[in-house]
């Protein structure tokens, strides 16, 4: 935050501000997408890779007598991601049980990053001449949309393999009027059914992570700050409820998805 006496607008507008960075090639050539938000992308990979580090050395560690702590966190969380796959995904790929526990972590570790005080990184930022910070990759529409656009490449890559190229064609002109005729109506609806996928995972996590961090800079503008804790308290073990939900329900939908991607119609 800026030395200068900030009234609300201004706090509200710099905490909901990335911190951008581009190259002036990548800026002539491709204009606003060229703009990276280094903030999302170093926090992202930062807690990517530690949950990665993570799960790899407690995999090598892993005894088959009396597990640790650590390896018992890890085992019931894998034993449940492996159960919503089974009970959900209804086909035979490898590939599913490690990408919903990729997704489950990874997604629950960013939102997590909402529990911590709104000022903090900030202000320490700042004083290393960051203008700009903010924690919660989750709360950017680019990474969001960047995470539910891989989920639909996966989704149009085994609808192709498993279906075949003419076999996905079919489903798309003959659903959900199976009538060869009515294909110029089922077309667009099919479309439309299929890009509303990664859109609805795209705005889904992100409203509400958006929303949490919200209130959360809301609450810190009270100027006193014990009524701070008894606002934020409340609501930050709320939220914890929703950050659970929103990395379930994305790892939820990505598995059924899939799974529908396998079966033919």
């Amino acid at each position: 935050m800026s030395s200068e006496a900030q009234d609300s607008t201004q706090y509200v507008h710099h905490h909901l501000t990335n911190m951008p960075w581009s190259h002036p090639f990548l800026q002539q050539k491709l204009g606003a997408f060229g703009v990276l938000n280094l903030d999302t992308l170093v926090v992202s990979f930062i807690l990517g890779s530690l949950f990665s580090i993570f799960f790899y050395v407690m995999a090598r560690r892993a005894t088959s007598g009396v597990p640790s702590k650590l390896q018992s966190v890890v085992e019931i969380l894998f034993e449940f991601v492996q159960k919503q796959v089974k009970d959900t995904f209804h086909g035979s790929n490898p590939l599913i049980a490690p990408l919903a526990l990729t997704i489950f972590v990874w997604i629950f570790l960013m939102n997590l990053m909402d529990l911590i005080p709104v000022d903090l990184f900030p202000t320490v930022l700042h004083s290393v001449g960051v203008p700009y910070w903010r924690m919660v990759p989750t709360t950017d529409l680019n990474l969001t949309f960047a995470m539910s656009l891989s989920v639909f490449g996966l989704i149009l890559y085994y609808n192709v393999k498993e279906k075949g190229f003419l076999g996905f064609a079919k489903e798309l002109i003959l659903h959900p009027f199976p009538s060869v005729w009515l294909a110029p109506i089922n077309l667009p609806l099919s479309i439309v059914h299929e890009l509303a996928k990664p859109v609805s995972l795209a705005l889904r996590l992100f409203g509400n992570l958006f929303a949490g961090e919200v209130i959360f800079v809301l609450i810190a503008l009270f100027p006193i700050w014990w009524l701070q804790w008894i606002l934020g308290l409340p609501w930050a073990i709320f939220h914890i409820l929703i950050i659970l939900i929103q990395s379930f329900i994305f790892m939820t939908l990505t598995v059924v998805y899939l799974s529908l991607a396998h079966e033919a119609h």
